[in-house]
């Protein structure tokens, strides 16, 4: 069943909000939250076959030029709180600015830079809040935002995560936009990128307040049920068959589905004696039920 959207109590800049459709004008919608504040949703985001009067619309809320809450129904890279990668657009004595999704450029101030921009190149940045003047911003000064308390995480909990660096050990990584890690260049079996978006799985807590992650779940039983729904997964999405089989190419079964061919022949095997999946003669297909 669809959730029931909810009406914010408040307007939140930099994060998704859910907002009253109040009234039309000439400049467009004036959505409203719960406690009557009231925020412009341009003309050019509004359809008006799809957004009755009195509709709950999912908004995100940024500032325009001007410093005032303005809506959209663009959704940014990343929103407050989160990371993202982003370019540099246009570069001033005083800051940076990155394009992060919207039509107004994401500012970073000079003293939140590391290093000097250049214009083009991506750099790793956090969205965050002047709460004195509303306006966020992106900060490349990250440590202080790093989340040491380690309390109710397990090995196998599972984590999106933006790839931050590239070290001699191997990569670090932003776990849940707040736990720092490291997946281990011996352990990785593809190829990765600064900026890169990727399910994580915890090895070790750390009592420095660090994960050791991995991209593979820890343990051999939670390896084989990982392949498993990986390859239903592709077959849901792919309306039921896909054209792999025992003969298929490594490099393609290591693209699709993350799996080395040993593990996929493995998998498949496993699946064909649970009844899952039949095997065909260029393909796999699902057991329709």
């Amino acid at each position: 069943m669809p959730q029931t959207k909810i009406q914010n109590e408040q307007i939140k800049i930099g994060e998704v909000n859910t907002l009253k459709i109040e009234r039309d004008t000439d400049y467009g919608y004036y959505l409203v939250a719960k406690d009557y504040n009231e925020v412009l949703l341009p003309n050019i985001y509004v359809m008006e076959d799809e957004m009755p009067m009195g509709a709950l619309l999912d908004v995100f809320i940024y500032t325009d030029s001007e410093d005032r809450p303005v809506a959209t129904t663009k959704m940014p890279y990343a929103k407050l709180g989160e990371y993202g990668y982003f370019t540099v657009v246009d570069y001033k004595s005083y800051g940076a600015f990155v394009n992060w999704g919207l039509p107004k450029d994401l500012f970073v101030p000079l003293s939140q830079q590391k290093e000097y921009f250049n214009i083009g190149k991506k750099y790793l940045l956090r969205v965050c809040l002047d709460e004195q003047t509303g306006r966020l911003y992106g900060t490349q000064k990250i440590g202080k935002y790093f989340n040491r308390e380690m309390k109710g995480l397990h090995q196998n909990k599972v984590f999106d995560a933006i790839v931050l660096a590239k070290t001699p050990l191997g990569y670090k990584v932003i776990a849940d936009n707040q736990y720092e890690g490291m997946l281990f260049e011996n352990e990785i079996f593809e190829a990765l990128k600064v900026g890169d978006r990727k399910k994580v799985y915890i090895k070790n807590v750390r009592k420095d307040g660090k994960l050791d992650l991995s991209l593979q779940p820890i343990g051999k039983k939670a390896k084989v049920d990982e392949a498993e729904s990986t390859i239903l997964r592709h077959l849901k999405e792919a309306g039921g068959r896909v054209p792999f089989t025992y003969k298929s190419d490594a490099q393609e079964i290591q693209k699709v589905f993350g799996l080395s061919k040993k593990n996929f022949k493995r998998t498949l095997t496993a699946l064909i004696e649970k009844r899952e999946i039949v095997l065909l003669e260029n393909a796999i297909e699902a057991v329709k039920r």
